[in-house]
């Protein structure tokens, strides 16, 4: 296996970033401008749907139900060009990506042979000391999903909030962690103790996610998005809140990149293979078996996001 640094450089919009991902650490050079065939070609970060599998049935949950899984060869292609075209780091989810068959081995390849920084998104329940052993060393942060506390927990997850916990144990001894929280109707009484638990436990992070509208699936009321957006402004709890970027506009909370968002922040394939801008987009750009960045840049100007960093480029120079 070749050895990778955990420190890397990348070029953007906003300005000249050093990222470590064995820290976390973001230093934003704001002050650099360069131009933009300097800029880097991939998003900072992309999210893969590994596997549309899940053995959970949570009544909110927007993931596709059509039976999908990526193949091994085609992502290790992918991770390696997003790599070498300035992407930080990569987020593996589903689906549960627990179940997907090569789950332990498309770690190993990001963390050895890239210099991309190593996520993924759990329900938890699948993560023992077995699977532990498999990808030890080769992650670098795990967002642990949990929607509510207690009953509130067990009423839409199906499961032990005791038995999560006990996974929970098990993941601190893997790598960092945060807590992604959806925030629906259902949910939101429990915020204020969600976050107890989050400090208890020592999590890294808490990610707001207000419930997204998708077919099928009402989002988040406006009279709660409300309530949450008050909350907001109220915390003063030790853990670091973030949330989700379609709701970054409207609450208080800290943008560090200000010129890097939409497209050039993030972008997710799913399961069959589609770039998509995030997972709850509708259509995407297929990858097939062609290059990833090709598909970034036509979803780019499909989007109409292309000119107008063009225009941005002329601004900030």
């Amino acid at each position: 296996m070749s050895s990778q640094s955990d420190q890397k450089i990348r070029i953007d919009p906003s300005g000249l970033l050093i990222f470590n991902r064995r820290t976390g650490l973001n230093v934003l050079l704001e002050e650099i401008r360069a131009p933009k065939h300097l800029w880097a070609r991939a998003p900072r970060q992309v999210s893969f749907a590994l596997t549309n599998a899940c053995d959970l049935a949570c009544p909110y949950c927007y993931a596709p139900k059509v039976p999908a899984a990526l193949d091994l060869g085609k992502v290790t292609a992918w991770l390696k060009e997003l790599d070498s075209n300035g992407c930080l780091g990569v987020g593996f989810g589903g689906g549960e990506p627990t179940m997907y068959r090569y789950f332990a081995e498309v770690c190993k390849y990001a963390a050895k042979e890239t210099a991309l920084a190593v996520t993924f998104t759990t329900h938890a329940h699948l993560v023992d000391t077995t699977l532990a052993k498999k990808i030890e060393g080769n992650v670098h942060f795990i967002r642990l999903s949990m929607d509510g506390v207690g009953v509130t927990y067990e009423t839409l997850r199906g499961r032990s909030f005791g038995t999560f916990r006990t996974h929970l144990e098990v993941v601190r001894g893997l790598a960092p962690f945060g807590i992604n929280f959806v925030v629906n109707e259902r949910t939101l009484p429990d915020l204020s103790a969600a976050l107890e638990f989050a400090s208890e436990v020592r999590a890294s992070e808490f990610l707001l996610l207000p419930q997204e509208e998708v077919p099928g699936l009402a989002g988040v009321g406006r009279p709660t998005l409300t309530k949450l957006h008050d909350w907001i402004a109220k915390y003063r709890g030790p853990v670091p809140l973030s949330i989700s970027e379609p709701a970054s506009e409207t609450a208080h909370t800290c943008a560090m990149f200000a010129y890097d968002r939409g497209l050039r922040a993030y972008a997710h394939i799913d399961a069959t293979g589609m770039l998509k801008r995030s997972s709850f987009a509708a259509d995407g750009v297929p990858i097939g078996s062609g290059a990833v960045i090709e598909a970034f840049d036509s979803l780019l100007v499909r989007s109409g996001e292309e000119r107008s960093y063009e225009n941005l480029a002329e601004l900030r120079l």
